[in-house]
């Protein structure tokens, strides 16, 4: 019988099947989409992110990148933490999901284009795509279909208003060796140096509007971005970002990811959870204790949480919100000291 059956194979569902694989575990993984697979992402691994692929034997790509600076997109201000364990990077998400899905392969887990589909489980065993496993692995994504179909996600809070990402990438050089954040009324922008000759802009924001509509809200960093070839090219979106679920263990029904629940792209901090979660979930199953990863879940996840959260509740009151960057600049050693609480 398959040990580990991923739904999903992005980044958090092939971590999970890589940390499987390696555990002597057989791990199957279910992807109807070809790889490479894409998304709207910031694509800026931190440190900790880099350093826990690597631990995985998948090389990351792309270009390092040394801090996080925040921006006020109007008047330029600015505020820069520097990591002090090593640098980030900057890394396609088509070539993260690649080197990931090639690692697996190398390990040999199969992945078949398939949807999951109806989940059903019993004490003993899940069943999902037509295939039978001690455990399923929950990875498709911040609106897992598995989480909704399980009647495990949590509605959106009445008021509250809902969060999107837009990215594009643009053909320049880096001007800096930082993750950039703009901050402006109503938006964040994330510039992330790719390549000697990339760039990646991710826009969140909790108006919908086109993404140039978006980025006029930035004139300073609007003005250093070449004109894309065609209003709208390139542009992919995601969201409602806030996404919360009612556990993270159901039975046989784990899940990891965004599928576990996700709060905001504003620190940057997804990519390490997941791959730090794949960790704990296959310690949990392969030690017999699955309803443990609950709690490892939740450990892991306290720091963004709560960080998230903090920035969030300061972003939705606008006086707040103008006061970030300033703040910031002038409390060098706290903000350094925050940028490097998230890069571990």
């Amino acid at each position: 019988m398959i040990d580990l059956l991923v739904a999903g194979g992005g980044p958090a569902g092939l971590a999970t099947a890589i940390h499987g694989a390696l555990a002597g575990m057989e791990v199957v993984v279910l992807e109807p989409r070809p790889t490479p697979v894409d998304k709207a992402c910031g694509e800026g691994l931190m440190p900790g992110a880099v350093r826990r692929f690597e631990e995985l034997g998948v090389a990351v790509t792309g270009r390092p990148f040394h801090g996080i600076g925040y921006v006020d997109g109007v008047t330029g201000l600015r505020a820069e933490g520097l990591f002090r364990a090593g640098p980030g990077r900057g890394c396609r998400r088509t070539e993260l999901q690649a080197a990931l899905a090639d690692r697996a392969a190398g390990l040999g887990v199969r992945v078949l284009a398939r949807r999951a589909g109806e989940v059903r489980q019993d004490g003993r065993r899940v069943s999902a795509a037509g295939l039978t496993a001690r455990y399923l692995v929950a990875a498709d994504g911040l609106h897992s279909p598995v989480r909704r179909g399980l009647g495990l996600a949590v509605p959106a809070v009445p008021g509250r208003q809902a969060r999107f990402g837009l990215r594009r990438h643009y053909a320049v050089a880096p001007w800096s060796d930082l993750v950039e954040v703009h901050w402006a009324p109503g938006a964040e922008a994330y510039v992330t140096p790719l390549a000697a000759d990339r760039i990646g802009v991710a826009v969140l924001t909790s108006e919908q509007a086109p993404f140039d509509v978006q980025l006029a809200r930035f004139p300073l960093l609007a003005a250093r971005l070449p004109a894309p070839p065609a209003r709208g090219a390139g542009v992919r979106g995601a969201g409602p970002l806030r996404q919360r679920a009612r556990t993270r263990v159901a039975g046989r029904v784990l899940f990891v990811g965004d599928a576990a629940g996700y709060v905001d792209a504003l620190t940057g901090e997804g990519l390490t959870l997941a791959v730090s979660a794949a960790e704990q979930l296959v310690r949990c199953v392969r030690a017999g204790r699955p309803q443990e990863y609950e709690r490892a879940w939740r450990q892991l996840s306290r720091t963004y949480r709560t960080l998230t959260s903090s920035l969030l509740w300061a972003r939705r009151r606008a006086p707040l919100a103008a006061r970030v960057v300033p703040l910031a600049a002038r409390m060098p050693r706290v903000f350094t000291g925050a940028v490097n609480l998230l890069a571990r």
